[in-house]
């Protein structure tokens, strides 16, 4: 991936402060999820009829997972998730906290490879989330729903919309694994509830061979975020159903004591012990965010099979800042000249509409 032109940081909420507005005035990086605002020369956004008809290879990567065999089924989507990773891409995508259904389809004509609705942290809920989701659709983009917490009736209302991943949040221990697999399943595997035969999943009940692969194709994409998570994380990602671990390097970062600096050595070890248990294993794959201090490109030479770099509203946020800024550094610089005064030769009116 190329290299970051401009960093992205997610969106840190709190009471205004003349502080935080001396930050606004003079914005300074934020400690929080870095990534290239462009898209890296080596992933083009596709074209509608492409994303949907052909596979093309974006990063090879032989670290996958090595016991998760092709798909069974002939008429699995040869660019769902699941194929792709299991094809040895590597995923690029982004987080969408806004819950706007037309950032959600600018990121997806960008040219990212999945979009991640963030219910957990971001104001909307399922019904805000299905606007989003239709959004994506439309532009052949995979959509992931993030749950608030990991509950079989969350799980149950974000799967009726016909997500391709679920990330259920705070996975600390195999039990709760095992309780996320079973609430993505139906009975007898699981215990989630029935309603196939009219939701959005399943085309309201016109695809009639839903219930078939529904389950297979589904990424299942548990979140170890915290030191006994990370203890764990091998018998984790060893549970069956579990497709992916996300990482979760902000609340990992909590738990240790270290909120406020997630880049601290100790932090970074930890970090590395879980990623080594993950690939180690060979049973799930890794996913994780990108950071200031960690870069997208540095989490797939470390063998990341999907990787978060943008949040959009950070990426807003960042931009807004950054214009504002310029204006005002220009207002500084400005002699107080009457009206219609000239600039670089044209009268101000008249530069304004010839440009």
């Amino acid at each position: 991936m190329a290299a970051a032109t401009t960093p992205a940081v997610a969106a840190v909420v709190s009471p205004t402060t003349n502080s935080s507005l001396s930050t606004l005035r003079n914005p300074k990086p934020s400690p929080f999820f870095s990534a290239p605002l462009s898209v890296p020369p080596n992933r083009k956004p596709l074209h509608l009829a492409t994303r949907f008809k052909t596979l093309t290879p974006v990063h090879s990567s032989s670290s996958g997972p090595s016991d998760l065999s092709p798909p069974s089924s002939s008429s699995a989507d040869p660019l769902s998730l699941k194929s792709r990773l299991r094809g040895g891409e590597t995923l690029y995508g982004i987080f969408l906290l806004s819950f706007s259904p037309t950032v959600a389809e600018i990121a997806g004509l960008a040219g990212y490879d999945f979009a991640v609705v963030d219910m957990e942290h971001g104001p909307g809920g399922i019904s805000d989330a299905l606007h989003c989701l239709r959004a994506l659709a439309g532009t052949g983009t995979p959509a992931i729903l993030r749950l608030p917490e990991s509950s079989a009736a969350w799980a149950k209302k974000a799967l009726d919309l016909g997500p391709q991943g679920l990330m259920f949040p705070m996975i600390d221990r195999p039990e709760l694994a095992r309780d996320a697999v079973s609430y993505a399943r139906f009975p007898p595997r699981g215990v989630r509830g029935s309603a196939h035969t009219v939701v959005r999943a399943s085309k309201y009940g016109i695809d009639e061979g839903y219930l078939s692969n529904c389950e297979e194709e589904l990424l299942i994409m548990c979140q170890v975020e915290s030191q006994q998570g990370v203890k764990n994380v091998e018998k984790i990602a060893a549970v069956d159903g579990v497709d992916c671990i996300q990482m979760g390097p902000l609340d990992l970062s909590a738990s240790m004591g270290y909120l406020w600096d997630p880049g601290n050595k100790k932090v970074k070890e930890t970090m590395r012990t879980a990623e080594k248990g993950v690939l180690g294993s060979g049973r799930a794959y890794l996913s994780g965010f990108a950071m200031p201090f960690d870069s997208p490109d540095d989490l797939r030479k470390r063998g990341y099979h999907m990787v978060s770099g943008a949040v959009d509203v950070g990426l807003f946020r960042n931009a807004v800042v950054e214009d504002v800024k310029r204006f005002r550094m220009g207002l500084e610089g400005q002699s107080s000249d009457s009206d219609g005064e000239l600039v670089d030769g044209k009268d101000a009116d008249e530069k304004y509409w010839s440009e």
